[in-house]
């Protein structure tokens, strides 16, 4: 059985890595070649760079851009934003981008994904669907547009993979920023529903909501965008704590295996002999 992945989504908006809260407001946290570095050296699985101001602004995808931070990248590297014809997924190959992420064009351009997958192959094309909720249930969201279409992110995602899609991204927009967990009803309709590999996103607070819904839901991958960025070791400490539980890929050298945490997975300070201990305990620079 395959080991669930931990991935890292860093949102782009003018060249800068943003927190999002709800799809409205962003705030500012650095370079996205800087963040990917941290993230590598951090032990994630896989990463997702999407430039959500590319479309907004009908620009093509910031192409120097992806190229600086995929030079800091040793994972599998997902891109999206900006994409519209097949000389962008091209190009973005070429930038270093291992997947390329259509969400607008999906939405607009479905025709893309069927002559994308035929070139690049489907294991390529990732369908990144925005979900939201309402009265009659989940839905699409349009975030280009700010349009809920009436059509449910299950179904949507169903027709994604029989145009080619090989993987679908579903991102709750109701959770995005928020820290209360992944949206499990919704992720389990979508998962339900297709047969090929799902990542989340939307709502992660900690290790334990990594666990829940992998416990859950039949997802291949969660991922998490705005925590995952303020603290010093956060993928590690995310998977040393999944590992407590179950089993994850953690093979960095930080594995806090021997480390005790609080109910938010945090760090608790160790005992003043521990820390004399470790005073006298060589570590090697880590080489990933």
């Amino acid at each position: 059985m395959l080991k669930k992945r931990v991935v890292a989504t860093l949102v782009v908006k003018n060249g800068i890595v943003v927190q999002s809260i709800n799809f409205k407001k962003y705030l500012p946290i650095g370079k996205p070649s800087v963040a990917m570095e941290y993230l590598n050296q951090w032990g994630v699985d896989e990463i997702v760079l999407i430039d959500i101001s590319a479309s907004r602004n009908i620009k093509d995808p910031n192409y120097s851009m992806i190229t600086r931070a995929s030079e800091k990248c040793f994972v599998p590297l997902t891109v999206g934003g900006g994409i519209s014809k097949l000389e962008h997924i091209q190009k973005l190959m070429h930038c270093g981008a291992d997947k390329i992420s259509l969400n607008t064009a999906a939405i607009h351009n479905p025709e893309l994904i069927t002559s994308a997958a035929k070139i690049f192959g489907d294991q390529c094309i990732v369908v990144s669907i925005d979900a939201i909720s309402t009265a009659g249930g989940y839905r699409v969201y349009d975030y280009l547009n700010n349009n809920i279409l009436d059509i449910s992110p299950a179904i949507f995602a169903k027709k994604a993979v029989e145009l080619g899609a090989g993987e679908i991204l579903i991102n709750s927009v109701d959770r995005d920023g928020s820290y209360l967990g992944f949206d499990i009803e919704l992720i389990n309709s979508v998962c339900e529903l297709v047969n090929v590999p799902v990542i989340c996103c939307g709502g992660a607070k900690n290790a334990d909501d990594f666990v829940q819904v992998f416990q859950n839901t039949n997802v291949s991958a969660a991922s998490a965008a705005n925590f995952f960025n303020f603290f010093e070791h956060s993928v590690n400490i995310t998977k040393s704590g999944i590992k407590r539980k179950m089993d994850v890929r953690l093979e960095t050298y930080a594995d806090y295996k021997e480390n005790s945490f609080d109910e938010n997975y945090r760090l608790l300070k160790k005992t003043d002999d521990e820390l004399k201990e470790m005073l006298f305990v060589r570590i090697e620079k880590e080489v990933i």
